[in-house]
This record gives C-alpha cells, structure tokens and sequence, in this order.
C-alpha cells in the first residue's frame, strides 16, 4: 500500500489528522497526508497519501474541483458558521419563497469574493485563526477570490436548504452558507456536509477504515 493514493470515506466525529492517525496504525507507514481538510461534522472524501512520493502529490490534488451536497439551516447565525457553534436567532419577517432563494443562490456562481471563517485554519502571523478566537482574540480574515462553479437548489423546505456545489479550490462551505443566509436577510449556518468527490476520486470509489483494517 506504500505509495498509493486513495480515497477513505471519513464519517463525522473525527477530525482529517484522527483519520491519518488511524492509517499510521493500520499501515505501519508514518508519512502519510492528506488532500483537503475535511471539519469533524463533515463527512466524506478524503484523499490520503502513503508513502513519501505518494504525500508529494497531495499538493496537486487539493487543486482539483471538490464536489459537495451541503445543507443549511437558514433563521440562525453559528459563531462557527456550523452546526458546533453557539447559536443566535434572527428574526425573520417573512420567510423567503423558493423564487427568491434561487435569485440569492445563483448569485454565488462564478468567482466570489469569499471571507473565510473565523474559527478556520487559515494562518495569522503563523497562528491558526481558530486557535486565536477560542482565545477571544479578535479575529479579521481578509476576501479571497474563489470560484463557484455550479450550484443548485436540491431541496427547500423551511428551515432547511440542501444544495450541491462544485467548487474551484479554497472555498469554505461553512462561508457560503453564513454568506447566502445573509443575503436573504434570514442568517444562515451549515447544518451537514458531505464532499461527494475531489477531483476523479468519488464518494463511490472510496474505502473505508474498516475495509482497509480487513484486507
């Protein structure tokens, strides 16, 4: 298995490195990494490396377009943009038709200026930014360019969103979901999430721990 490139299916609960941990342990290999961090309450593709040249492609990979079936909880705001944080009810005036909710949601197609989330491991003078705001630290992430693209509406049903997005690298699902919520005046958190695919590796295709421990 040295040197091999795969897919695991991570469930919720673990975070991305709890699953890399594992793979040390089943493989007896030690420089293992991973494509694309995956939150502990997101599930799904996890593109791993074994082996020294296997982790030395990872970099190309987190490159490729990642597939996603997201669903938000719109009339709340999250501290985390998800499903952990501490909630905070938005009065909501009029609940928004599935008209308007496809105006909103098909604005985010294409390339956005997108802030990543505050509780996120994007760095601060080499400090990871939910390290400082779990210290109350004040916390201010600048837009980066993203791109979107395609999006659609799976299901409504007040106060639930489901959608699917295909996404260029970089892109926080969590953000988008804080950031159509605001457009719709309603807030808005991720409620669940699952990466279907990355690149040419699919939810299909995938292994899971249990399978990789039998053989």
């Amino acid at each position: 298995m040295t040197n091999d490139i795969l897919a695991i299916y991570k469930p919720k609960g673990p975070t991305s490195h709890d699953i890399i941990n594992q793979l040390r342990k089943i493989t007896g290999v030690k420089k293992i990494g991973h494509a694309g961090t995956l939150d502990p309450l997101a599930r799904g593709v996890l593109v791993v490396g074994i082996g020294r040249e296997a982790t030395k492609c990872l970099n190309t990979i987190v490159q490729k377009e990642k597939e996603y079936i997201a669903t938000i909880k719109l009339g709340e705001e999250s501290a985390t943009d998800d499903q952990e944080g501490t909630k905070k009810k938005v009065k909501v005036v009029k609940k928004p038709a599935l008209s308007e909710i496809k105006k909103v949601v098909n604005r985010f197609q294409g390339e956005i200026s997108q802030k990543p989330p505050i509780y996120s491991a994007v760095k601060i003078k080499g400090k990871k930014a939910y390290q400082l705001a779990r210290r109350g630290k004040q916390v201010d992430l600048k837009f980066r360019q993203v791109e979107i693209k395609a999006i659609e509406i799976l299901q409504y049903r007040w106060p639930y969103l489901k959608l699917r997005t295909v996404t260029g690298p970089g892109v926080y699902i969590r953000s988008l979901a804080r950031d159509i919520g605001s457009k719709l005046k309603t807030g808005g958190f991720l409620a669940d999430l699952e990466r279907t695919r990355v690149g040419s590796f699919t939810k299909e295709k995938s292994l899971s721990l249990e399978e990789l421990s039998n053989g």
